[in-house]
């Protein structure tokens, strides 16, 4: 963007005419201007033209003019503005914490001569209080590694908290405070209700205390988009999250906060931001609805209950043109698919008849091109207790069994 200047040769000619006469009705234009957008704009609001209420507040104050020595009275009027936007914070913003993870640092294995320290912060949104318990949302990462972990309270109070439960696929934690000083807790809304250009508006705590209780807008600029995540940092992807995309502004310490409606219902968990010099307004969130069962089951039993082959995998695309013909011996149009690298014992997987070097293809009827495929069918459409058909190459040649699947008894 730019500015544009006049550079016409009459742009500083002196104008012919009476210039005092047009400064001075340019002068009473602008004063009667400004008393009309005054008077007018209490009214113009209370009717309902514009989109906040404002209501006036009157006070006054009495001074001495020093000159006649008599008492001079002035009215103050200030304005009490409601909208939509201040609405929904007040819902919601208190029941927004601050989350700080404190690690030891130490050298000493039993424990002697350590010292906790702040490693991060981070925000985490209250969603649940049941007698003396409060319930508390955040990101996994937020919490990773902590040894102790402690919730500030919008009013500054610091109270410790338990890690009941945290899941490094979805990066949802849940912690446990004593719900004593609980003010408020927040509503879930229905991320599947979200529309493009939809306001929101993000509540966390940027950049640790300092910035604690801030709050940014803006729309939700993306629905169901899927960002590959690295869970073991290997440099290979393991896993595609599907999370909201919105402009409003996400910072370090906002992970784990609120992305609320007009409501004030929270629709979103702030997750993460992409931080390039390219990239400017790219905040992700993690959609409410894809949240509640994982918050459930980290709630209830600490880990997230889901169904389990027990076979470590490796996708076919990621193993050598050579391997593929010599060891896994699949047929030359076979470039797709989940090779078994091992079956643990016991297992659904091994009761099913699976052996190592297998290379799973095909998943009750639908095509499995790599890792994340199989991950995201075993995950999201299949449940403990349930069957499921496979289809699977083995020494060249196609095969099919049916797995009754089971939980992770290691969880």
């Amino acid at each position: 963007m730019g500015y544009y200047d006049d550079h016409s040769p009459n742009r500083y000619r002196e104008q012919k005419g009476n210039k005092s006469g047009i400064f001075i009705a340019s002068l009473v234009g602008a004063v009667l201007g400004a008393i009309l957008v005054i008077v007018s704009i209490p009214a113009l609001a209370n009717r309902g033209v514009l989109p906040y209420k404002v209501e006036p507040q009157q006070s006054t104050v009495t001074e001495i003019d020093n000159t006649s020595k008599q008492n001079v009275v002035h009215k103050q009027i200030s304005y009490d503005v409601n909208t939509n936007i201040t609405n929904a914070i007040d819902k919601t913003a208190d029941a927004v914490v601050g989350i700080n993870n404190i690690q030891s640092s130490g050298f000493w294995d039993n424990g002697e001569n350590n010292t906790e320290d702040p490693a991060g912060t981070g925000s985490g949104v209250i969603y649940k209080a049941a007698g003396s318990r409060a319930f508390v949302v955040t990101n996994h990462h937020v919490v990773e590694g902590a040894t102790k972990l402690e919730v500030s309270l919008s009013d500054g109070t610091k109270i410790p908290a338990k890690l009941l439960g945290s899941d490094i696929w979805t990066d949802l934690a849940v912690l446990e405070v004593d719900a004593g000083k609980i003010k408020k807790v927040a509503e879930f809304g229905d991320s599947d209700s979200l529309k493009m250009g939809e306001p929101v508006i993000a509540i966390g705590n940027p950049l640790g205390p300092t910035f604690s209780g801030s709050v940014t807008q803006g729309i939700i600029s993306g629905l169901k988009r899927t960002i590959p995540v690295d869970i073991n940092q290997d440099g290979i992807i393991d896993w595609q999250s599907e999370v909201l995309q919105t402009d409003a502004a996400i910072n370090p310490g906002n992970s784990g906060g609120a992305l609320i409606n007009m409501a004030g219902q929270v629709i979103g968990i702030n997750s993460m931001k992409i931080s390039q010099e390219a990239v400017e307004g790219i905040g992700l969130s993690i959609p409410i609805n894809s949240a509640k069962p994982v918050i459930n089951d980290l709630e209830q039993f600490g880990s997230v209950k889901r169904p389990y082959m027990g076979i470590d995998l490796k996708s076919v695309d990621e193993i050598p043109a050579y391997y593929q013909q010599e060891a896994l011996k699949l047929p030359r149009d076979v470039t797709h698919g989940v090779a078994i690298r091992q079956v643990v014992p016991s297992s659904p997987a091994a009761v099913a008849g699976l052996q190592e070097l297998d290379v799973i293809v095909e998943m009750d009827g639908q095509k499995i091109n790599d890792v994340i495929d199989l991950r995201k069918h075993l995950y999201q459409v299949k449940k403990i207790g349930e069957q499921m058909t496979i289809k699977f190459y083995r020494d060249g040649k196609l095969k099919e069994v049916t797995m009754t699947l089971a939980s992770d008894k290691t969880q």
